[in-house]
């Protein structure tokens, strides 16, 4: 198997490639950015199975040139709400199938819309198959079958700790200057205007970052606020009976205080969404610091697992809810937590248990059981997806051990 990673010299992008270079089946990798050294280096990392391509994802005929001399593509190019249509209908007409961690809301719509191209040229293409979307979707799937039926399912992610980033460049305050990560600038369209969320069997537009406390099984109650994300909107399509879906993040209130001050600021247009991520690379202020690092304290109650997902409904003729997280997760922070699921895509489709044609979220084609078990060996501590019902009822809900 012959993989282009487009981006793959980025923060996810680059965990991607270290992990889909140790696969057997794969004969090549290309290390393909627009940092031409950077790409560089990471090849002469991986050895001889990799190789480096300089690269501008929006020059359509060089990027259709290196897919249609490969099998499938890793795409880490972001944000997606700009290239992620381009560079999938570039896939399907090259005929590589196509795997990326789109956390867009908007352009999941419409590269599903691609489902029927996407069939017709015999591609393969999964969408959103990183942290949350992915990982998430998966789990949303795992709690929906500690239910009978589910009418809410809410996906979620924790920011504490975001300042830390993967160990090598901070994620909030770096240096002066730095140009904000494409993570960043998503985090901030999606914290601004309107997302789109599942209410009452309908989907509707609503303003983000509105806050909701949840009680979530074996845990506690806690607050959350909501955030534009894929999850809330292809889970509902994928399974009929979810009525209410809503994607959700989690952390500091002195970071989400801040963050409605930046969406506020946004959406009056005193602030450019890529003037808001440059805000939030730059250096942080010590006194800020202090007060995200105390509200964030070790001692925090009831804090949320750092990836979650809550089905709400009925077992037994019961009200009931079921919550899911991972107890261990793939070093590296969010590179990580993101890059090595995508990555997880290639043995899944080469094994033939991804052998559907057309345009698809995680949830739609991916086993939870397959996925979490081929995660689990790549997790800092031995990984599992775990559920937990009322009255802190546990239940294992894969077979790979994990931490009590």
């Amino acid at each position: 198997m012959k993989v282009l990673a487009l981006g793959g010299s980025g923060d996810m992008g680059r965990h991607a490639v270290l992990t889909a270079i140790g696969f057997d089946f794969v004969d090549e990798v290309v290390v393909a950015d627009r940092d031409a050294d950077a790409a560089t280096r990471l090849a002469k990392q991986c050895g001889a199975k990799a190789r480096a391509a300089e690269v501008d994802a929006r020059d359509v005929g060089a990027l259709r040139a290196l897919m249609s001399s490969s099998d499938v593509v890793l795409n880490t190019v972001g944000p997606f709400y700009r290239f992620g249509v381009p560079i999938l209908e570039t896939a399907i007409d090259a005929g590589c199938h196509y795997f990326d961690i789109n956390d867009d809301w908007e352009p999941t719509l419409e590269m599903l819309e691609r489902h029927g191209a996407a069939e017709a040229a015999g591609v393969t293409a999964v969408i959103g198959l990183g942290a949350s979307p992915g990982i998430s979707n998966l789990l949303a799937v795992r709690a929906m079958r500690g239910l009978d039926t589910a009418h809410e399912v809410l996906t979620g992610w924790s920011l504490d700790g975001l300042e830390e980033g993967d160990g090598e460049e901070p994620v909030l305050g770096g240096q002066p200057g730095a140009e904000p990560s494409a993570a960043l600038v998503h985090w901030m369209h999606q914290c601004s205007g309107k997302i789109r969320v599942r209410r009452d069997g309908a989907f509707t537009d609503v303003r983000p970052v509105e806050e909701r406390e949840i009680d979530y099984p074996g845990i506690g109650r806690a607050p959350t606020w909501s955030v534009g994300h894929p999850e809330a909107l292809t889970l509902p399509l994928t399974f009929s009976q979810i009525q209410d879906a809503t994607n959700l993040m989690t952390g500091p209130r002195a970071l989400m205080d801040a963050v409605t001050e930046i969406r506020d600021a946004i959406d009056a247009k005193q602030l450019r969404v890529e003037e808001a991520a440059a805000l939030l690379a730059g250096p942080m202020p010590d006194d800020t610091r202090k007060t995200l690092e105390a509200a964030a304290g070790p001692k925090a109650s009831h804090a949320l697992p750092p990836l979650f997902a809550l089905a709400i409904g009925e077992r037994g003729g019961k009200p009931h809810r079921c919550g899911a997280l991972v107890q261990g997760a793939p070093p590296g922070g969010m590179g990580g937590v993101t890059g090595v699921p995508l990555a997880l895509g290639l043995p899944l489709l080469h094994e033939g248990h991804i052998d559907r044609r057309g345009v698809f979220a995680p949830e739609a084609v991916i086993d939870p059981d397959r996925f979490f078990d081929a995660l689990a060996p790549y997790c800092a501590a031995p990984g599992s997806s775990t559920a937990f019902g009322d009255a802190s009822e546990l239940v294992l809900v894969t077979d790979a051990p994990g931490p009590a």
